[in-house]
């Protein structure tokens, strides 16, 4: 039975590639999904790939984690800055947690140099644009296998 996986999307990822000059790149996020999902697969994960744009929502999932996913993997967002529900929601969470985003928050806003979510990860990946996406599922595939 292949593990499954929760990655989960905060805020305003499902606008992903609509601003080509954006931070984000021109991938649409739909196509992201897509790259995931078939690296999932080659990883023999099973991936559960979600998107909202509301806290509450990504805390349920985060719950629901704990009895469906071994792992989690986790773009927060704009709530990675502001959400201690989120942040509390993960630390009950027992499997690897991989915090990702897309843009280096570190050369961004000051705000957004302070990560709620870091408390709780096992790992960051940050800046490489939806190639992190793809390196996290890799992570979390061997982080796994190691418990295995």
């Amino acid at each position: 039975m292949p593990h499954t996986v929760y990655f989960l999307n905060g805020p305003n990822a499902n606008l992903y590639g609509l601003d080509k000059s954006g931070t984000y790149g021109s991938e649409s996020f739909a196509s992201i999904e897509a790259r995931c999902q078939a690296h999932a697969s080659e990883l023999g994960l099973h991936l559960a790939f979600r998107q909202s744009n509301h806290e509450g929502v990504l805390v349920d999932w985060i719950q629901e984690a704990r009895l469906h996913a071994s792992a989690i993997i986790i773009n927060a967002a704009g709530l990675t800055y502001s959400s201690v529900p989120i942040l509390d929601a993960l630390l009950a969470f027992d499997g690897p947690i991989i915090e990702v985003h897309m843009s280096n928050i570190w050369k961004r806003e000051s705000f957004r140099h302070h990560s709620y979510v870091s408390k709780a990860a096992t790992g960051v990946i940050a800046g490489l644009g939806q190639l992190g996406y793809r390196m996290a599922l890799s992570a979390t595939a061997e982080l796994l296998e190691a418990q295995a």
